[in-house]
């Protein structure tokens, strides 16, 4: 039967939506709890929906009712402290598994080539229902950092970076795209990150905002593309070959964040 997927999201795995141009306060990001849950880099969560309705990160594959990422049950602690957010991450009408506001510290190209990954959002997901993507919104306004999107990880020929001012809004179909953030600069960047199940009310959500599937990449020059791809090349070796003294294969599973 195969699932239910966003035709938008088919040719190239993502879409980037009009910018958000409306003031949020920053204490909406600020102010909650985060727990320390590390995900491509340095960084901390703050969710404000999860598998229990618990200020924690689990999969929903794991725990006393195993699913996959839907049905995520809103923590009133968390939301009363985030309206915005909230109502930002309803507003599609999509069902809603894991929110959460991601706090990533500083980074290079180079650590974010190493740190990409591919979600495993759609484990225990029943055939014929809706695909599980993910929405980002970024929260501050981080002119120099970018989104990096491949289909394989190794493989810069197709890539795509996309950038990250406060207001960039896109969706993700991250379990395919290997994916992750360039962050320069001296502080944390904030983003707003959302689990939703693909269907008509996600469909019209991209049409209502002029989603679209191809942008020109954030430029970077091209010593610091070679530079950083043959860092990755390096770190991605020198962990298989730890791995391989220990008696251990390199992991290909996906990531749970």
């Amino acid at each position: 039967m195969g699932y239910i997927k966003s035709a938008a999201l088919e040719e190239t795995g993502y879409v980037v939506l009009d910018r958000y141009n409306k003031e949020i306060d920053p204490k909406e990001w600020l102010d909650i709890e985060y727990v320390d849950w590390k995900s491509s880099g340095d960084t901390r969560f703050a969710p404000l929906a999860s598998r229990d309705g618990e200020i924690e990160c689990a999969g929903f594959w794991s725990g006393k009712n195993p699913r996959t990422d839907k049905d995520g049950i809103w923590i009133d602690s968390q939301t009363a402290l985030a309206p915005t957010l909230t109502e930002r991450a309803l507003e599609p009408g999509a069902n809603v598994g894991r929110c959460r506001i991601i706090e990533l510290q500083p980074n290079t190209y180079a650590d974010c080539l190493y740190n990409l990954h591919q979600d495993d959002n759609n484990r225990l997901n029943p055939d014929g229902t809706g695909w599980v993507v993910r929405g980002f919104f970024n929260l501050t306004d981080d002119k120099d950092s970018y989104f990096v999107l491949r289909e394989n990880r190794t493989d810069p020929s197709k890539e795509t970076r996309i950038a990250l001012p406060a207001g960039a809004q896109l969706i993700v179909d991250t379990q395919r795209l290997w994916h992750a953030a360039t962050h320069p600069g001296n502080d944390p960047r904030y983003c707003l990150i959302t689990s939703w199940t693909s269907g008509p009310e996600l469909d019209a959500y991209i049409e209502k905002y002029n989603g679209v599937n191809h942008v020109d990449s954030y430029e970077v020059p091209q010593d610091q593309l070679d530079a950083g791809q043959a860092e990755q090349t390096r770190r991605l070796a020198a962990r298989a070959a730890a791995l391989a003294a220990r008696g251990q294969a390199e992991q290909t599973v996906m990531s749970e964040a």
